[in-house]
């Protein structure tokens, strides 16, 4: 299990920045932010910027994951839209 610090959270942006602070990662930044498409899609925007990059192989399984699981959940029909 990896600690994670909230550095940010503007609700009035919807975007949340938080960051890893346990090895083996030497830096991580990470920020997750809502925009409106129109007048009833929104697109999601989930930037991670770590070190060492040799982690990447093993990060990238993880954020599928997770954004297939964010997906999911705010798809219109789970919604009853």
């Amino acid at each position: 299990m990896l600690r994670e610090r909230l550095v940010d959270l503007d609700e009035e942006t919807r975007r949340l920045v938080w960051s890893i602070v346990d090895p083996p990662y030497t830096h991580h930044n990470a920020s997750a932010q809502v925009f409106a498409d129109g007048a009833d899609r929104s697109v999601f925007i989930w930037i991670a910027d770590f070190l060492p990059n040799e982690l990447a192989g093993r990060a990238a399984p993880l954020i599928e994951h997770a954004l297939s699981v964010i997906k999911r959940t705010l798809e219109p029909e789970r919604l009853g839209q």
